[in-house]
């Protein structure tokens, strides 16, 4: 079955406990994927928590994925030894895709970072090897420079004309953003502040879902 990328949840902070819940709740909203980022944190800890994400996860809806960012190496451990994780969302400077794929196998879900025409053009060579892109930063996000100019809603529609694969638009998005944002053609959104923060990550997830289909 493919990934439902509409609602992407990328979790944050340095408590664990919340990002557990929040997961949890998330994907029994509807989220069709929950990225497990934790920084920095090392990789025995990282693999518990994604470990508690998964168990969470899988307990309230059987079809969310769960990704692991940047450590292809964790992801690789859990799922030799049966944890419910399904894949990487890597970086420009993180693994190539190549090494990445040997390692985790042709089921495994591969996101890569982009937000250029030019890196989006590359990823032509490995299309077959990845699942989709993340493309930002959506607006400028307090918590990440990646050096890249914004795109705001203007420029998604030129990327997801020249990408192979879905288009997931990355970097401070809200549910606000999310109708305006699905009527340029992408895939899905990925969201973190707001989940981390909301008093319910499960209505959140359901709003934008909701709002994904009102944009298209």
């Amino acid at each position: 079955m493919n990934p439902d990328f509409r609602c992407h949840v990328v979790t944050g902070g340095n408590d664990h406990r919340r990002t557990v819940e929040v997961a949890r709740a998330a994907a029994a909203g509807g989220a069709g994927v929950v990225q497990v980022r934790s920084k920095p944190i090392s990789a025995r800890v990282l693999a518990d928590l994604a470990t508690r994400v998964a168990e969470a996860v899988a307990s309230v809806s059987p079809t969310t994925r769960v990704l692991i960012d940047d450590r292809v190496d964790v992801a690789a451990a859990l799922a030799r030894r049966g944890v419910a994780v399904h894949g990487v969302h890597i970086g420009q400077d993180d693994v190539h895709v190549r090494d990445a794929r040997a390692l985790l196998g042709d089921a495994a879900i591969i996101g890569v970072t982009t937000g250029t025409w030019s890196l989006v053009h590359a990823v032509h060579e490995v299309a077959d090897l990845v699942d989709y892109i993340g493309a930002g930063p959506f607006r400028p996000t307090p918590t990440k420079d990646s050096g890249r100019t914004p795109l705001g809603i203007a420029g998604y529609p030129p990327l997801v004309v020249e990408s192979p694969v879905p288009v997931i638009a990355i970097g401070d998005v809200t549910a606000q953003d999310v109708p305006d944002l699905a009527g340029t053609g992408i895939a899905g959104v990925a969201i973190s502040r707001e989940f981390m923060r909301a008093r319910d990550p499960e209505a959140l997830a359901r709003s934008v879902i909701r709002g994904f289909g009102a944009g298209r």
